[in-house]
């Protein structure tokens, strides 16, 4: 396995918005604000567009995808510090 990358959390998330506004399936609004270092994957949080209930709505499931996605992308080059 490649050896990673450090980097600290707000770098990464720097490069984690900027991948979002860059990938097609960016919404308007989406972006992640946290991010924590789990048995090597990296979690990110942000807005999940949910409803006045806290029901998921379709934004919801691209949220979703968009942080999974960068999950798969970014846990294999980098490791917080």
């Amino acid at each position: 396995m490649a050896e990673k990358t450090p980097i600290s959390a707000d770098d990464l998330l720097k490069i984690a918005n900027e991948m979002i506004r860059e990938h097609d399936a960016y919404i308007e609004g989406m972006n992640t604000d946290s991010v924590e270092e789990k048995a090597g994957v990296m979690v990110f949080k942000g807005e999940y567009f949910l409803d006045d209930n806290g029901l998921p709505t379709p934004k919801t499931t691209a949220v979703f995808n968009m942080f999974k996605y960068l999950a798969h992308q970014l846990s294999k080059q980098y490791t917080i510090l």
